[in-house]
């Protein structure tokens, strides 16, 4: 089977079983290929199609390819030798990974926050608390009228699904037995566009990294809630795997990424990004800085923080 076939055949599986976006482990036309595994919010706001534009150009005889299935997806990927790195949020699990041996370093790269979106008449009357008295007041009023009140999650083990677990634990209440099975809460099981998507269409709540809100703004009614609370700051971090732990990695590639993430033009790139479709960044680049940890936002809808 030549290589043209072949690769017809792989994207045709690949649709098929629903997985991101087209992923072919060998090299073609003499290219070595970097397998990357990314959280769903870089792949929909279309700021990774980017970044793989610039870094290809400057290293022409890489083939960058890129999986998008949220946070725990890009890390099962990592483990398993399917990937070269993964671009991921979630903290702990990011540190968990390092302390095992299995990534080599996390490096952060770029962040913004999430955001509680929700109808514009925001029927728990959620707007101006903090994201935990929100969520509280969700449940409470969706116990009441589930018609009324929904909450879409992710349900899909990632960074923002992690972050929303966090939540509901701050509120005390029993996630898996209060929250996840009740009648107002509903998991998409989707990426976060196609969860907004969802959300909109049942003009329900959800939470979302603020980067594909904005991205979305104009496809959906939703609003903005709450945008500033504790646990809201959202870091993204690439992690080259080890290759004393996963002998099948392209340990140069992947650190050729680190280092373009990192560099002048790839913080450029990233600091640029939105600015011109949705008249604001939708990611805060480091540039050189340290990893931010304050826990309010000033990322406000509407409010420009490019970064030279």
């Amino acid at each position: 089977m030549n290589n043209r076939l072949l690769a017809a055949v792989l994207i045709l599986i690949v649709v098929l079983l629903g997985v991101g976006t087209y992923v072919y482990s060998g090299a073609l036309d003499g290219k070595e290929v970097l397998v990357v595994a990314t959280t769903t919010s870089l792949e929909d706001t279309g700021l990774l199609e980017e970044i793989e534009a610039a870094f290809e150009a400057k290293y022409p005889n890489i083939d960058m390819q890129v999986i998008s299935g949220g946070t725990g997806i890009a890390i099962e990927y990592g483990k398993n030798g399917d990937a070269d790195i993964i671009l991921v949020h979630d903290k702990a699990r990011e540190e968990e990974l390092i302390e095992e041996g299995i990534g080599t370093k996390r490096n952060p790269f770029a962040y913004n926050y999430f955001y509680i979106v929700g109808p514009s008449n925001d029927p728990a009357g959620i707007k101006g608390m903090d994201a935990a008295e929100a969520f509280e007041k969700i449940q409470e009023e969706g116990e009441k009228d589930p018609e009324a009140v929904e909450f879409i999650s992710r349900g899909d083990d990632s960074g923002t699904h992690s972050r929303e677990k966090k939540i509901w634990k701050a509120t005390g209440l029993d996630y898996n037995n209060t929250v996840q099975n009740a009648p107002w809460y509903v998991e998409s099981g989707k990426g976060m566009g196609d969860t907004l998507t969802i959300a909109d269409e049942k003009q329900a709540y959800t939470i979302s990294d603020s980067g594909t809100f904005l991205a979305f703004k104009d496809k959906i009614n939703l609003e903005a809630l709450i945008t500033e609370s504790p646990d809201l700051l959202n870091v993204y971090s690439a992690i080259p795997m080890n290759p004393d732990k996963v002998s099948t990695t392209n340990d140069d590639a992947a650190n050729k990424l680190v280092e373009f993430l990192l560099s002048s033009e790839g913080q450029k790139i990233i600091a640029e990004f939105g600015v011109e479709e949705y008249g604001q960044n939708l990611f805060t680049a480091l540039n050189g800085g340290p990893e931010p940890t304050a826990l309010f936002s000033s990322f406000l809808v509407g409010q420009s923080e490019l970064t030279a």
